[in-house]
């Protein structure tokens, strides 16, 4: 499968070869260097700061926000830095709204998705089970599991370990909207076996993300997703990510899911509070207790 995958300049990667990204050294660089830096300050204004930073007994950042010369998504910034986490500057202001874990890392819900994160690391994704790809599958359209899919992704990718997030929602796809890349080629080609390269797109503000979008939108998912090419990608890319969350299609569009959830392994259900039946929960984890899939657990929604 490795020829499928060509990379163009900055945005797309070459599949050929794993490359381990090697952990990038400790910068001895302070806060206020990069907050400096990112607003651009005169040394006068430097000066000012630390000033009132030894007048009030303060740390530089919180002087900074309180002359008006930084802004707190700046200083956040600025500590993702020395830290290595990622954290987009100027508190992602090209993505998605919806990209909660990327725009605003350090709310309520992110912390929900870091603590889903955690639970699944020591469950179905642990080191001592067998590598899987995680789907993210849900009952009924609207039910949430796009959000949680990208989010979960962003998640991962900020342990700093390679994350790609495979859009294999071959009938209603919204990952390359949210995301903001192109979707010319995608899944659909390497399954029908039309793409030759540029499909893993490399998230620019989440360095450690990469995104498989769906691409044409075929007439036949459910039997591209059925083909032996799914099963054989998949191990592939088991090989060339540390973490993979795959989004599948509502279970309401057919057996799409199930399928995605067996090949890759395991499977989180996502319901919506208020909306989804108990019902139609217990006849997808029926479903999926049938297959080969490792369930990971039931979530509700009330985003």
């Amino acid at each position: 499968m490795s020829a499928l995958f060509q990379a163009s300049p900055r945005r797309t990667m070459n599949m050929g070869t794993r490359a381990d990204d090697a952990s990038p050294p400790v910068l001895d660089r302070s806060i206020g260097d990069f907050i400096r830096e990112a607003r651009n300050l005169t040394a006068q204004q430097v000066e000012q700061i630390l000033i009132y930073q030894r007048q009030h007994g303060i740390r530089f950042g919180e002087a900074a926000v309180a002359m008006n010369l930084a802004s707190r998504d700046d200083v956040l910034w600025a500590l993702s830095q020395q830290f290595h986490y990622p954290y987009p500057s100027n508190a992602g202001a090209h993505l998605n709204e919806e990209l909660v874990a990327a725009i605003d890392p350090f709310s309520e819900l992110a912390e929900a998705f870091r603590e889903l994160r955690s639970q699944l690391l020591m469950g179905v994704l642990g080191a001592d089970e067998p590598r899987r790809a995680l789907t993210i599958v849900s009952p009924d359209v609207g039910d949430g599991k796009t959000f949680f899919a990208a989010n979960m992704a962003i998640t991962f990718s900020q342990l700093g370990g390679r994350t790609l997030l495979v859009d294999a929602d071959m009938r209603t796809p919204r990952q390359h909207a949210l995301f903001g890349v192109a979707n010319n080629a995608g899944l659909s080609g390497i399954l029908s076996g039309r793409s030759q390269g540029d499909v893993i797109h490399r998230v620019e503000t989440l360095p450690s993300l990469y995104i498989l979008p769906v691409g044409t939108v075929p007439p036949n998912p459910l039997e591209l997703v059925q083909r032996p090419a799914l099963g054989l990608l998949m191990r592939e890319l088991l090989t060339k990510f540390d973490h993979i969350v795959v989004d599948t299609p509502a279970a309401v569009h057919g057996a799409d899911a199930r399928v995605l959830a067996a090949k890759c392994g395991a499977a989180l259900i996502v319901g919506r509070r208020g909306t989804t039946r108990m019902k139609s929960v217990q006849a997808l984890v029926s479903a999926l207790m049938k297959s080969p899939a490792k369930l990971a657990g039931v979530m509700v929604n009330e985003y």
